[in-house]
């Protein structure tokens, strides 16, 4: 998650009061489309379509309609003013439908009452209050059970629901939680995430927490901790995916090593000699993922050196080539990325008519927009 995206909030503070009730915010909401940045014919298009209908296909990490900012509290700043922007679940599921998205994780964010602005990102400002940080879990948990209660999503616990949602023609939902702050170190909280339904934690987010380091922060454990060890084969036991994006480079390799069943790195790049940034990976750690059992890291269309859908085509054929094309799926952070290039659902055909256009096969593209990432649910699950 890179909360303030296209949605231009980086403002001053009484522009930013603005943005959340006025005009700007509207924009705010509704931000100018992310270019494509190629040419699609009719037919390419259609047989996009086609190749969509006849596969599942996931996203690893998502924030569909931003239901985690549903009723936080004591917030700070801008991340404020960006929790009164609002929610708007009914838009990304009608983009889905649109573009033939078949599942998505719906996360939570387990440090987002804790967060603050940092130049252009996001960090840490504050320690949460004693119980503060579970408590804001079962809120935004709840909140995400009632999407399936209220018959707007199908829910997704095990593998055989992927297909159930694609059958009953609607959107699959999955659980995950960005952040690992609400389990407090505490690894029989793995087993309670897991009978609410959650099926993955990504184990940091921007907190260095009680399991380890985040990849955006100054080191305190310069590890992943012995509480992270514990939670890591809590999850194995429970059969839920360990999500390594965010955190630090030892921490991440200190839960490949703990980890028993496959990681998922679900929004990731990786660095080069051409472009760095702090929330990309090395291609050591990269193909560790890759190597656990086959693995796999999300191609992440966040706009740091990339301005269009077709650079985000880019992206996804580099990391193929980097770790293979067996270890790479979605990960879009959608509804919370950074100057998103994929910036709704409804463009889930271009992006396949891209990776066709420059050369993939169907198999091949079948197995990056979800045949991958079902592979290791279905190791992790012990399907």
């Amino acid at each position: 998650m890179a909360l303030f995206s296209r949605r231009k909030l980086l403002l001053g503070g009484g522009v930013g009061l603005m943005a959340a009730t006025g005009v700007a915010g509207y924009f705010a909401k509704h931000p100018r489309p992310a270019p494509i940045g190629f040419e699609v014919t009719p037919d390419e298009l259609a047989k996009a379509r086609a190749l969509l209908a006849r596969h599942i296909s996931v996203d690893a990490h998502a924030h569909p309609g931003r239901t985690f900012v549903d009723g936080a509290e004591n917030l700070s700043g801008l991340v404020w003013v960006y929790a009164k922007l609002g929610t708007f679940e009914a838009r990304t599921l009608a983009d889905m439908q649109a573009g033939g998205l078949s599942a998505a994780a719906f996360a939570a964010v387990s440090d987002f009452q804790a967060l603050g602005t940092a130049g252009e990102g996001l960090a840490a400002v504050r320690d949460f209050a004693p119980g503060e940080a579970w408590a804001s879990y079962q809120r935004q948990i709840a909140n995400l059970k009632a999407l399936a209660t209220r018959g707007l999503v199908h829910p997704i616990k095990t593998l055989a629901d992927f297909q159930a949602a694609k059958a009953v023609a609607k959107v699959g939902a999955l659980l995950t939680v960005e952040g690992g702050d609400f389990l407090e170190g505490k690894p029989e909280r793995v087993a309670l995430a897991y009978a609410d339904g959650v099926r993955s934690i990504t184990l940091l987010h921007y907190r260095n927490n009680e399991l380890g380091d985040t990849i955006t922060g100054t080191p305190v454990h310069g590890k992943l901790s012995t509480a992270g060890i514990a939670v890591v084969k809590a999850m194995n036991a429970a059969g839920m995916l360990v999500d390594v994006a965010h955190a630090s480079q030892a921490t991440a390799m200190g839960a490949i090593n703990a980890s028993s069943k496959p990681v998922i790195a679900s929004h990731v790049h990786v660095h080069t000699p051409k472009l760095s940034h702090p929330r990309f990976i090395s291609l050591d750690l990269a193909k560790a993922v890759a190597q656990t059992g086959g693995g796999v890291l999300g191609a992440w269309p966040a706009g740091i050196g990339i301005g269009d859908l077709n650079g985000f085509v880019d992206r996804a054929f580099e990391l193929v080539d980097r770790v293979g094309i067996d270890h790479v799926c979605l990960g879009t952070d959608m509804d919370a990325n950074y100057k998103p290039v994929f910036d709704t659902y409804a463009n889930l055909p271009l992006f396949v008519a891209g990776l066709l256009k420059r050369g993939m096969h169907e198999p091949e593209v079948a197995k990056l927009i979800g045949g991958n990432f079902l592979r290791v649910f279905a190791r992790v699950q012990g399907s």
